[in-house]
């Protein structure tokens, strides 16, 4: 993909979820970045978004390696019962689960590379993030942790855009 596609892409993404937020996007919300917070700190990434059918099954796939503070959020328009695996990926990684209000329900650490093993939600979600395995244990990243994105409703997040 080009790069004038991209930056379109980013700002048509941008555009749905501030519509979809009811809210214009604010100082501290960027589509392609997400923040987690909890007792352990705070940690930003840097994220492409899989927003549609196809990016969400193409994924991860196929690629060598990811960066350190890069990831990849699978947003969705409304809290869905999701199931994850590993076919084509060839790095672990960790699957962070997170509800409508931001919130980490479940951290699915070091998934395999290859493994078609169903990695489930174990409850509705609105996105999960995917980054380096290892990373959520060596950051302190739990159960209950906070996420800020421009996808979570500002009127019902537990950290919202300000």
């Amino acid at each position: 993909m080009g790069e004038r596609c991209k930056a379109l892409r980013t700002v048509m993404l941008a555009a749905l979820f501030s519509v979809a937020a009811g809210t214009a996007l604010l100082a501290n919300c960027r589509v392609n970045e997400i923040d987690l917070r909890g007792p352990w700190g705070q940690a930003k990434f840097s994220v492409e978004i899989a927003a549609d059918e196809r990016e969400r099954a193409i994924g991860l796939m196929h690629r060598q390696s990811l960066a350190k503070g890069s990831g990849m959020l699978f947003a969705y328009k409304t809290p869905t019962q999701l199931s994850f695996w590993m076919r084509n990926t060839l790095i672990p990684l960790d699957l962070i689960f997170i509800d409508k209000s931001g919130r980490v329900t479940r951290i699915h650490h070091n998934a395999q590379p290859l493994d078609e093993t169903q990695i489930p939600s174990n409850g509705k979600v609105l996105a999960v993030l995917e980054i380096n395995g290892g990373l959520s244990q060596r950051y302190g990243i739990s159960l209950g942790s906070e996420v800020r994105h421009a996808l979570f409703d500002p009127a019902e997040a537990t950290w919202p855009c300000d």
